[in-house]
């Protein structure tokens, strides 16, 4: 018997949030997602990486799930690793206005050369 799966969900590039269930404590959120891929804008091959998420929440979290529909939205996508970086930390700066946010982009060796890209958002660092 064959049974044929259905798709319930899609990719998409919308960040759901939820609110912080401790917004007045500094605390770390770490994601690590080695499953990201997206594609080489010059050659359509794809490129695969490790992306790291390391954020300290303000008032707002981006829930689990819509990051990880918002990740697989790139896998169609032509991007350098260096811009890809940079829209996942903004993205992730407008849904959500974090105290700070790390985003790194660990991709695998393409050409016998691996790249890092690091960005890093500091937001309202103040005392509260």
């Amino acid at each position: 018997m064959c049974y044929a799966a259905r798709v319930t969900t899609l990719p998409s590039k919308q960040l759901e949030t939820f609110a912080n269930p401790r917004p007045g404590r500094d605390y770390r959120i770490t994601f690590e997602c080695p499953e990201f891929t997206c594609l080489c804008p010059l050659t359509g091959q794809p490129d695969f990486a490790t992306i790291l998420i390391d954020y300290v929440p303000d008032q707002l979290c981006v829930e689990l799930k819509s990051l990880k529909l918002y990740l697989w939205s790139y896998r169609d996508e032509g991007a350098f690793h260096e811009a890809v970086t940079n829209r996942i930390c903004d993205d992730l700066v407008a849904a959500i206005a974090p105290r700070s946010v790390t985003v790194t982009g660990k991709f695998w060796v393409r050409g016998g050369i691996t790249t890092t890209v690091t960005v890093t958002h500091l937001g309202d660092l103040l005392p509260r």
